[in-house]
């Protein structure tokens, strides 16, 4: 099954690494015109770079997901420059602290929610009007497995991950009439910087300790990510509006 977007245009947000990074190439191979979003230059200097090398268009927009003035120029901007957006990445995120909730700094809590869900918010509340009034479009906000379930030390980024998907069906019930939707993909332990910092900061040497506990025995890689969510963004999943997609090796059906 051959998975192409010609002539189409992609807007990730968070695309400078992880995921976002995958998927922006992903896109970018499959043929689409790439609006990469992110609040570190350098990074998404990279991948816009990286883009570029397999020559095809590619356009960075260094913003804060957070703050409403630059999510409506990176959506003007990526208009600007290639006249529309079919497909939204809704993936920026950030995983804050792990620590007991009772510790939890609360400004730490703040800035989890305010990436993690004022973020996706804001790009929703600004790109579902442009894919209306296209009649057409597919958004992918990206959740978690801790959409889904609990998790100890990690609870605004628990919490924050489970609004997502909150969003997403609200989201997706608004615009489906418009020929426009919205869908979330929930990844496990996938190889990225985020991961190893989690992995970190709860003691573990390595990311063994995870892979035992899949059961196809290992994390996830960013492409395989960046996969599903191709096929999510094409006509193969027209019916699929309102869901949430998890890859995980099968940890949650445990």
């Amino acid at each position: 099954m051959s998975i192409e977007f010609p002539g189409k245009t992609v807007l990730v947000t968070g695309g400078g690494s992880g995921i976002g990074k995958a998927i922006c190439m992903a896109f970018a191979a499959a043929g689409a015109r790439v609006a990469c979003v992110d609040r570190n230059a350098g990074e998404g200097t990279t991948t816009v770079d990286a883009i570029h090398a397999l020559g095809r268009e590619a356009l960075f927009i260094a913003a804060d997901v957070t703050d409403a003035g630059q999510v409506q120029a990176y959506v003007r901007e990526t208009r600007a420059a290639f006249g529309s957006i079919d497909v939204f990445a809704n993936n920026a995120g950030i995983e804050g602290a792990v620590l007991p909730l009772t510790e939890y700094p609360e400004d730490t809590f703040d800035a989890v929610m305010a990436v993690n869900v004022r973020g996706v918010f804001l790009g929703l509340k600004y790109v579902l009007p442009v894919m209306k009034e296209q009649r057409s479009g597919v958004v992918i906000n990206t959740g978690s497995t801790g959409s889904h379930v609990g998790s100890t030390g990690v609870c605004a980024y628990v919490a924050s991950k489970h609004a997502i998907l909150g969003l997403t069906r609200c989201a997706a019930l608004e615009v489906a009439s418009f020929g426009v939707r919205v869908n979330a993909i929930c990844p496990g332990g996938t190889r990225t910087r985020m991961q190893q910092s989690l992995t970190e900061n709860r003691g573990k040497v390595d990311e063994l300790a995870m892979n035992l506990a899949t059961p196809n025995g290992r994390i996830a890689e960013p492409g395989e990510i960046a996969a599903t969510v191709l096929y999510m963004a094409s006509d193969h999943a027209r019916h699929m509006v309102g869901q949430s997609l998890i890859l995980d090796g099968g940890r949650l059906a445990m």
